[in-house]
């Protein structure tokens, strides 16, 4: 089957690679769409895993069940699924508590090794996956892009729950990119007002899509000045941190209001992962800083919903698809910047 294979800093080639075998336990996912994310971005720039030949990336998937497992019970050939990357361990003290997310032992398909990931045309979801991954029956019509598109939204509507937001706050995003417009769309259906703050100006253009009350250029003024500015002098009920930059955690600990809430979305790079917050700010004004990672399998199927429902609108969202073979101009597309989600079809046909 062909299969995209990250092969080098930069290099991710198209390639015939074997098929791997079907366990009794397990089903064959003929993958119709994947997207392309931050985090594929970033193994991209860095190259394959050390101690490997390479890695199928991709996580963001959609696709039709094409063979079951003679011990499968729950799926049936001609299903379609989205999936997520997570698989937890289910015995670890965060699966037992519910706190998936959390596991001590959490893997990642299309990340982690021996777990090839939706960059392909064929994918096999063994029992395991199914078990404790995160996989859902898509509504019925739904586009395969659209099913793919769930999988960032997840953990966007994850971060939100945590801050709880709500019809009365004003919520700042620091970030204008995929993620960062996906934030603003769940916070405008929240009720919520919405700023954002982006330096590049084209997306800032995108971040107008989601109709937002403000949109700031931190390169030009004074974010902090002009968020207290619009709120009143108050400042913001909760401002979501949605890019790898130290000083926007700083910005936001002085953008928020007190007794607000500092979300902590987008992680620092692992060679640098040390900030420093205003601690008299954030004791004296009872602010809280929070830290959001992944989700819970029940916001995948969340997510899955309100895409159906237009309440998350998918077509803001994509805006570049590419075709397996030109999954390189896929990733340099998503990598300078030019749009916002970035979605592979394996075929012209799901495109």
């Amino acid at each position: 089957m062909k299969a995209a294979v990250l092969v080098g800093v930069r290099r991710i080639e198209v390639r015939e690679v074997p098929e791997r075998v079907l366990p009794d336990d397990g089903i064959l996912l003929g993958v119709k769409a994947c997207g392309v994310c931050g985090s594929d971005l970033r193994r991209w720039k860095e190259g394959r895993p050390k101690g490997s030949e390479g890695i199928i990336p991709g996580h963001e998937a959609a696709g039709v069940v094409l063979e079951t497992g003679r011990d499968v019970s729950g799926y049936s050939a001609g299903e379609r699924l989205a999936i997520a990357p997570d698989v937890h361990c289910g015995r670890c003290y965060y699966c037992v508590n519910q706190m998936y997310n959390l596991c001590d032992d959490l893997r990642f398909i299309g990340i982690t090794p021996g777990y090839p990931g939706g960059f392909a045309e064929r994918l096999v979801l063994t029992g395991e996956i199914l078990a404790n991954g995160i996989v859902h029956r898509m509504p019925e019509n739904m586009p395969f892009a659209e099913g793919a598109l769930a999988e960032p939204c997840s953990s966007v509507l994850a971060a939100h729950q945590k801050a709880g937001t709500g019809s009365r706050d004003t919520v700042v995003v620091l970030g204008a990119g995929p993620v960062g417009c996906i934030h603003a769309a769940v916070a405008r259906a929240s009720g919520a007002s919405v700023i954002v703050s982006e330096p590049s100006r084209s997306r800032r253009d995108l971040a107008r899509r989601f109709q937002p009350e403000a949109v700031i250029d931190p390169s030009h003024e004074d974010a902090v000045a002009r968020v207290r500015q619009l709120t009143g002098g108050r400042g913001a009920d909760i401002v979501i941190c949605a890019n790898a930059l130290a000083a926007t955690q700083r910005q936001g600990v002085e953008m928020v209001r007190k007794g607000g809430r500092v979300v902590l979305f987008g992680g620092l790079p692992k060679s640098n992962p040390m900030t420093f917050l205003d601690a008299n700010r954030i004791h004296y004004g009872e602010i809280e800083v929070v830290g959001s990672f992944s989700y819970v399998p029940s916001a995948h199927e969340l997510a899955l919903n309100l895409l159906h429902r237009k309440i998350i609108r998918s077509d803001l969202l994509i805006t570049h698809r590419f075709p397996l073979e030109q999954i390189g101009e896929a990733f340099k597309t998503a990598a300078a910047g030019k749009g916002l989600k970035v979605v592979v079809t394996m075929s012209k046909e799901d495109a």
